[in-house]
């Protein structure tokens, strides 16, 4: 069990840690009760009154030069807001770093990710396959005037170059649930900042920061709010990198709502119950799935958790035409369970080739498990998986339902 600093803010206690479960409900609303109040609030506003302009002149100047958040009240919706930062200090806690900043999407918080290094004129990335479907196509487009260089974990120093400004992994890699040793890969960047995509495993499972990882990303729609209705991304970093981040934010706009912050510091609260829960109805069904001769091969990471992938014999878009519990949809880590085709869907954008040597076979499922009594969820599996035992789709099939 993660054990957190304890942050002393004048309350009589013998403990100088506290857990990550009691993190988890209480980080980000340790000054609640000083406000006398239960419920953090939602702040709204997208401007704040200021009458003293030399001082609010000099507030900005001072963002701008470092990217830290200006002391005081609010400026501006854009610059900060009280709700987000709630969610922001409650997920650096959890994650052991000393900021995070939120952004409006995980595809957003990895392009200001990208954006700052380029800015120093790093703009070559080296990366290591799997990754989730859409930062691939990011890096490989090259659209943020990135160059990407592929190679697997062993291969990562010698990829380096002079111009590097991030190496970034997936550890468990979306959807294969490959693992990486997060420390090996640490030692081999040097100075260069890892980047961990830290959403499949949240920090109830790992902490990436621990391990030598400069930057934690979460695609925060997944895991950290939990029910599927809010969209958002955050980076998890060191201070001086967090200040880059919020420039970056403030400039290109891409901010998270202060309704989607509430939500996610609402989903943090429950978070280490609903990844163990879930993690338990996911190691049941990949343990009957491993058994089934209907299915080939079942990846299921060491670390645990609540993502199962595995490759059947026969159609799998059969598999997801006959669920009737389980969800067939995009995204992951709501309450309840949602299964896909990444070859269709998520990693579709991946060039063929490419997604084939990274494991993303076109038999292959993604299993998001949820909530539900395990015995409900493998009953609609079993009845999916239909009669046949071994009797796979012809190649033709397979294609012409991918399309």
């Amino acid at each position: 069990m993660f054990t957190l600093p304890y942050m002393d803010l004048g309350m009589d206690t013998r403990r100088t840690t506290r857990a990550l479960a009691t993190e988890a409900v209480h980080a980000g609303r340790d000054d609640l009760a000083g406000l006398g109040l239960h419920a953090p609030p939602i702040d709204l506003s997208t401007t704040y009154p200021s009458y003293d302009s030399r001082a609010e002149a000099a507030r900005i100047d001072a963002f701008a030069t470092s990217g830290a958040e200006p002391d005081g009240p609010p400026v501006y919706g854009r610059l900060g807001n009280p709700t987000v930062a709630r969610f922001e200090t409650a997920l650096a806690r959890l994650e052991g770093t000393e900021s995070a900043v939120a952004f409006a999407s995980g595809m957003a918080a990895l392009s200001a990710v990208l954006l700052v290094r380029g800015s120093m004129g790093l703009r070559h990335v080296v990366a290591v396959r799997p990754l989730y479907g859409c930062s691939d196509h990011l890096l490989t487009a090259g659209l943020l005037g990135s160059e990407v260089t592929w190679t697997d974990p062993a291969g990562v120093a010698d990829a380096l170059r002079p111009d590097t400004g991030l190496v970034l992994v997936e550890s468990p890699a979306n959807p294969t649930l490959a693992e990486i040793d997060l420390r090996a890969v640490a030692h081999a960047c040097g100075s260069v900042p890892l980047l961990v995509d830290n959403t499949f495993a949240t920090p109830v499972l790992q902490r990436p920061a621990e391990d030598g990882a400069r930057l934690v990303l979460h695609s925060a729609t997944k895991y950290l709010g939990g029910h599927g209705d809010v969209l958002a991304g955050v980076v998890a970093c060191d201070e001086e990198f967090a200040g880059r981040l919020r420039q970056v934010r403030f400039a290109t706009g891409g901010v998270l709502h202060p309704l989607a912050g509430y939500l996610l510091l609402r989903g943090l609260s429950t978070l280490p119950v609903r990844v163990r829960a879930a993690s338990a109805n996911a190691a049941e069904l990949a343990a009957r799935l491993a058994d089934d001769p209907r299915v080939d091969r079942v990846h299921y990471p060491a670390i645990g958790g609540a993502m199962v992938s595995f490759e059947v014999h026969g159609d799998p878009h059969e598999v997801i035409a006959g669920v009737r519990l389980i969800t067939p949809a995009v995204s992951l880590g709501s309450v309840d369970s949602l299964i896909q085709h990444p070859a269709s869907i998520s990693h579709r954008i991946v060039d063929a080739g490419d997604r084939r040597d990274a494991g993303v076979g076109d038999r292959l499922l993604r299993l998001s498990v949820g909530l539900e009594d395990v015995e409900d969820l493998w009953a609609d599996l079993d009845s999916a998986l239909g009669e046949r035992a071994g009797t796979p789709a012809r190649p033709e099939e397979l294609a012409g339902a991918e399309g």
